[in-house]
């Protein structure tokens, strides 16, 4: 009561979120978000030094492979790119191929993918890069051509993403930013490390405007010994099971306040892959002597290596849905895909809490998040998705899907599916850019839905100016978003009554 009575409820909010013990304290490494804002100077603890690894040390070998954004996927190419200057997109269209397409690296520099002490259990997250984002920074400037130096765990991050192109962002300048790994499998001697990295390029150079290129997701795994001394295997990459996968901004100005055109696009392939096993960089005879690494025949010698029996393993799914719900602790429901979304309605006798976007929503900064406009799924998946009342809801009477407007676009033109095709037209009748909420039954009849421009308006609003009775501020929940979305999805399951009854 006496910090509210000092700093307001607004101050207060900002207090708690930098006071991330709850102790009503703020310890120097609690304030280093506002140090670093105010100073734009951001220290280099001594646990951050990268440590030099042994030059002698075993080697990796890692290769790269990238096909170009197919350009006719962005929805600018559909007028022809009508009035966007061809210097805007000359850094897109001149990446045809990586920086590096082959790169040798120490087995030790991929120790930063090595699990802390106290995450040794199977499938139990922690951040290799940790977010800097919180309310306080707010997101990172637009305004930047060349990466920060990276440092501590970052460096390793950079160097591979260097291989696609020389100006990776490992800290992207939206929520949610930095690196999630956890334990896929465990032997005696090595992990595997399951791992997702949201990251993103800058495309242009001065004199040109920036031009921003943010992949959904980097995903993959990495087996190491646990001493990082060997690597046995290596993968990285940009998932392209949807159909729209990247996001790009570029900017028409030098400020911040600069107009900014957005789309988005496909990437048919992005991946890094190591060629073999690390393998020793100075070898030595059995009394310690160093000899040649071919053999008499001017062959490189070959080795052999032993079989790796795992103890405990989970499968892949499983350990990158732990990542998906640390990145996104609104997906602690679990969002189905359409079509399945209605099978599981049916089966179980729920209704479907559907999301329809024209960008992604757990990709780590949906295209819809970046317009110069209040309604994104951004802003739902970091606000109401994320609260505990509608998590508990949501799990308790409703199966949840979402989808991107191209997709269901593709389902209603396919007559294959009568059914399917019906559910896509049901939705993308009432759907208005960018995102729209939408409860319906398992027939695909929509009985409630709302535009995230509008929830988002009349949230921003004290509630006596509300005029609408459907949408009323509950007393319950001081947060405005939270009580008018739960009255959303309670008027839903009110309307529904009728058809769950029977």
């Amino acid at each position: 009561e006496l910090a509210l009575k000092s700093l307001g409820s607004e101050g207060l909010f900002l207090f708690s979120s930098l006071d991330t013990n709850n102790d009503l304290y703020l310890s120097p490494e609690e304030f280093k978000p506002i140090a670093e804002k105010l100073t734009g100077v951001a220290p280099i603890s001594e646990s951050e030094e990268e440590e030099t690894p042994d030059p002698s040390g075993e080697t990796l070998s890692i290769v790269a492979k990238f096909q170009p954004l197919v350009m006719e996927t962005m929805t600018k190419s559909k007028d022809g790119f009508l009035g966007i200057s061809h210097v805007a997109l000359s850094g897109l269209r001149n990446w045809t191929a990586p920086a590096a397409p082959m790169s040798v690296m120490l087995a030790r520099q991929f120790k930063a993918f090595l699990p802390p002490k106290n995450k040794l259990d199977l499938g139990d997250p922690w951040w290799i890069i940790p977010s800097e984002l919180n309310i306080f920074t707010g997101y990172l400037s637009n305004n930047r051509f060349y990466p920060p130096p990276p440092k501590g765990k970052e460096i390793i991050i950079h160097r591979l993403l260097s291989m696609f192109h020389p100006r990776p962002f490992v800290k992207t300048r939206f929520a949610p930013q930095g690196a999630v790994a956890c334990i896929q499998a465990i032997s005696a001697f090595y992990y595997t490390i399951a791992f997702r990295i949201h990251a993103e390029f800058q495309l242009n150079e001065p004199p040109d405007f920036p031009f921003w290129f943010s992949p959904g997701q980097f995903t993959g795994h990495i087996i190491l010994s646990k001493d990082s001394s060997h690597v046995r295997e290596f993968k990285l990459f940009v998932p392209n099971s949807r159909s729209l996968n990247v996001d790009m901004e570029w900017l028409y100005g030098a400020s911040e306040s600069s107009n900014m055109e957005v789309d988005i696009g496909y990437l048919p392939q992005m991946e890094l892959e190591s060629t073999g096993p690390s393998i020793p960089s100075v070898i030595h005879d059995e009394n310690g002597n160093v000899i040649d690494s071919r053999d008499p025949s001017g062959e490189p010698i070959q080795f052999v290596f032993e079989e790796i029996t795992w103890q405990q393993e989970i499968p892949w799914e499983e350990a990158a849905q732990k990542l998906e719900v640390a990145m996104y602790p609104f997906k602690k429901v679990s969002y189905l895909p359409f079509t399945q979304a209605f099978e599981r309605a049916k089966a179980e006798k729920k209704l479907v809490h559907s999301i329809l976007l024209w960008g992604a929503l757990d990709d780590h900064k949906p295209l819809s998040a970046s317009l110069p406009m209040p309604g994104s799924g951004r802003t739902l998946r970091e606000t109401v998705l994320e609260s505990s009342p509608i998590l508990a809801l949501l799990n308790e009477s409703f199966i949840s899907s979402w989808s991107l407007v191209k997709e269901l676009e593709e389902l209603q033109s396919n007559r294959e599916n009568e059914f399917y095709s019906k559910l896509a037209d049901l939705h993308l009748e009432k759907y208005n850019f960018p995102v729209e909420m939408i409860i319906c039954l398992p027939n695909g009849t929509v009985i409630h839905h709302i535009n995230a421009n509008y929830f988002l308006d009349i949230t921003s609003m004290k509630p006596e100016d509300v005029e609408s009775s459907i949408f009323s501020f509950s007393t319950n929940f001081e947060d405005p978003s939270t009580a008018t979305y739960l009255q959303f999805l309670k008027e839903g399951l009110q309307r529904a009554k009728p058809y769950l009854q029977t």
